[in-house]
């Protein structure tokens, strides 16, 4: 599922038309990218929690001439599923 196929399963399932729900996906986004630059962490009950997490500098190898490099540390997005999410998959 893209972008505008969301779009237009919001506005399905909440009534809403389809530029409101750009809108408020947009706004969802743009919130959630905030908050997480910020360090904070989002919970959404029975559908799952965004957070932000340090990953460590550490050496790899590039699989084309098998010289080792070096990989930067960098911040990294994890998403844990909620039960409810989890149970509706499942």
């Amino acid at each position: 599922m893209n972008k505008a196929e969301l779009i237009d399963a919001i506005a399905a399932e909440s009534g809403l038309s389809k530029a409101d729900a750009k809108r408020a996906l947009d706004g969802f986004v743009n919130a959630t990218a905030g908050a997480l630059k910020k360090g904070d962490r989002i919970s959404l009950v029975g559908f799952g929690s965004f957070s932000v997490s340090n990953r460590a500098a550490r050496t790899g190898r590039n699989p084309q001439t098998g010289k080792e490099i070096k990989i930067s540390a960098k911040n990294v997005v994890r998403f844990k599923a909620g039960a409810e999410l989890s149970g509706t998959v499942n």
